[in-house]
């Protein structure tokens, strides 16, 4: 079964150089979802079992168990022709307008399709953990992170704690860090919600720590720790929209809960900005801000 292997390279030679995931579905006769469940999940995690000492066909049954919409019959009796389109379909590099001329665009375009193989073993179900704004409560909210439904980038759900959905989307430098960028306000207004997750080294790490940046009811920027702990691996998109988040108040939490509130929901775990009355502007304001934000944090 060395054609999976190919296969795996061929795809991730594809998605590097700018082809859809759509696009090459079509070409193998796969539908995306299925096409992505294999790209992201299954022949990553093959190949790792096979560099783990299993066998071929015990290798490939241990990835399989982690999806249910890939066909192990399906898959090994459709390996030649699959091959043989990728490598029959023109990888000539596109260039959208949008990136020309800005790096950085390109680049966000390009590292969007990139998370969806570096994010695999990211995927998943997390509650996160983090201070609410408003009092000395702690929000718990779930994340859905998974490729979306065309496979092309990574998306993330939140269900917040007052009842709002968000859909975002995921991009990863490497093997190192996870960024989670939303717009908490609807269009056409930007409030920008981003989270730095670290990843540890491990292939699926029980929880993920990381800071997380957003507006708070003054519209002032603040940066939060927050804490995403990993509740399933997969889950029904119907299902995830039936979890909620709500906020807990430190007499109610257990001694798991009390953890998750000593590490996120201390004083120095939030850095705020305020606006302060200066008609001058001089640096004696910044003085005045930070003996405000002082007296504001120890009410």
């Amino acid at each position: 079964m060395d054609d999976l292997k190919e296969i795996y390279e061929r795809i991730k030679f594809l998605r590097h150089k700018g082809v859809k995931m759509k696009e090459i579905a079509e070409c193998t006769g796969f539908t995306p979802s299925v096409l992505s469940a294999l790209f992201t999940t299954v022949l990553p995690e093959y190949i790792k079992n096979l560099d783990n000492g299993q066998a071929e066909n015990e290798a490939l049954d241990s990835a399989l168990a982690w999806v249910n919409n890939v066909s192990k019959k399906k898959l090994l009796g459709s390996l030649g022709k699959m091959k043989a389109a990728l490598f029959d379909m023109d990888a000539t590099p596109r260039q959208t307008a949008a990136s020309q001329g800005n790096d950085f665009v390109g680049a966000i375009g390009r590292g969007m399709k990139d998370a969806v193989a570096l994010a695999a073993n990211l995927s998943g179900v997390y509650i996160s953990y983090s201070v609410s704004s408003s009092s000395d409560a702690m929000k718990v909210e779930p994340y859905l992170i998974a490729p979306s439904e065309g496979g092309d980038y990574v998306e993330v759900v939140h269900n917040n704690a007052y009842g709002s959905t968000h859909h975002g989307f995921a991009l990863m430098n490497g093997l190192n860090h996870i960024y989670i960028m939303f717009n908490e306000n609807r269009q056409p207004q930007l409030a920008l919600f981003n989270i730095c997750l670290k990843i540890p080294m491990f292939d699926r790490p029980p929880f993920l720590r990381g800071l997380y940046t957003c507006f708070d009811y003054n519209h002032n920027p603040i940066a939060r720790r927050i804490l995403f702990v990993k509740a399933s691996d997969g889950i029904s998109r119907d299902e995830f929209m039936k979890m909620k988040g709500c906020l807990k108040q430190p007499g109610g939490l257990d001694d798991t809960e009390r953890a998750y509130y000593d590490y996120t929901c201390g004083k120095e775990d939030v850095v705020r900005m305020r606006d302060v009355l200066s008609p001058k502007m001089t640096i004696e304001d910044l003085a005045a801000e930070k003996e405000l934000l002082k007296y504001k944090d120890q009410g």
